[in-house]
């Protein structure tokens, strides 16, 4: 009995496993690139059960192989979000100057929460040069303007009531700043140039796409086509950049896997951990959905997850160095032409098929 069930539960997760592969934009074939780590480690707790609890014979075999088999894979993917792996961004040296530095602090605060103080807590006592808030609203707004329009007197703000308002508070000077909503005309990102107290300039996106999940979109297609748009632009402008937000993607899906290999852009990540933002209730279930990817001009000085303020997101705090000097030591990944072409049909698709949810 244990035989029949412990090989039927492996081969439930391999099939889990091999669905993520499939090339689709439905909602329920992408959402199997997140719990990777979920089923890696439930695929090699059925191989111990399975020695422990199972006689040697068949379904042993097939349960051990199977479960080993699923983890290996989906490992693989996670791995480069592990200390094993090699950093891809290079940590800043201990004499990088100052005004370079740049601060970013990224908090979806859920809409409906009303911890705000304790946000703004975090915020004062981290003192950063940027503040990044998405699900915010005009009750938001109203509790952020009080605390922050004083020191971070540069601002762009959207409040909604959609669940994709934003709000941008800088102590650096915004240029050319640019509200625009790329594939779907009530998902707003904002596009503007910080300038460093250095007077260097640095191109700065904040995204945040609807998510495929039912009750918000059937499909990846529109979340894709726009985190695909933005690393066209930025490898089509090639100055440097930053993106961050809540992607509501994880970092090692194959459409932000693209995304970096479009936009030459690297995950600080990588190489140091998973930083894992969302769910901060249910620890079982928790993913990286807040991201900060940078082109190769900068170096990470430092990169944690705060604690959380009553939203289902933690904050994530990172502060960067703009090192042009140093780019050559960054691995920047490449997109080939079949991958450019990838992702110029998927934001034409993205651009023309109306959402049904």
């Amino acid at each position: 009995m244990a035989g029949l069930l412990l090989g039927s539960i492996s081969l439930l997760l391999l099939l889990a496993t091999l669905v993520a592969y499939i090339r689709v934009h439905w909602w329920w074939i992408r959402a199997f690139e997140f719990p990777r780590l979920q089923f890696a480690l439930l695929a090699l707790s059925c191989a111990l059960a399975s020695l422990w609890l199972v006689e040697p014979g068949l379904w042993r075999t097939t349960s051990v192989t199977l479960s080993l088999a699923s983890a290996i894979l989906q490992f693989s993917h996670i791995l480069p979000w592990t200390p094993l792996w090699p950093v891809q961004v290079k940590r800043s040296a201990q004499e990088a100057p100052e005004k370079r530095k740049v601060t970013l602090f990224i908090a979806n605060v859920l809409t409906p929460n009303r911890q705000s103080q304790a946000l703004v807590d975090m915020i004062v006592r981290h003192q950063p040069d940027i503040v990044l808030t998405l699900e915010s609203n005009d009750w938001w707004q109203t509790q952020l303007d009080k605390a922050l329009d004083k020191d971070w007197p540069y601002s762009v703000k959207i409040p909604l009531d959609n669940l994709y308002g934003m709000h941008l508070y800088s102590r650096l000077k915004l240029e050319n700043t640019e509200v625009r909503w790329l594939i779907q005309d009530d998902i707003p990102s904002i596009h503007t140039q910080l300038v460093l107290a250095s007077g260097d300039i640095v191109q700065f996106y904040a995204v945040h796409p609807r998510p495929p999940a039912p009750n918000e979109s059937e499909k990846s297609l529109w979340r894709d086509a726009e985190l695909l748009w933005i690393g066209k632009e930025i490898h089509r402008h090639g100055q440097a950049s930053i993106v961050a937000g809540d992607l509501n993607d994880v970092a090692w899906s194959r459409t932000t896997r693209l995304f970096c290999r479009v936009g030459n852009m690297l995950d600080p990540r990588r190489g140091r951990g998973m930083f894992s933002t969302f769910h901060a209730h249910y620890p079982v279930l928790r993913w990286p959905l807040d991201h900060v990817f940078i082109s190769e001009h900068f170096t990470l000085v430092k990169m944690q997850r705060l604690e959380n303020f009553g939203s289902d997101h933690f904050p994530i705090l990172t502060t960067l160095c703009y090192c042009p000097s140093r780019q050559a030591e960054n691995e920047e990944p490449d997109a080939n032409g079949e991958e450019h072409l990838e992702a110029h049909q998927t934001i034409q698709q993205g651009k023309q098929e109306e959402q049904q949810t």
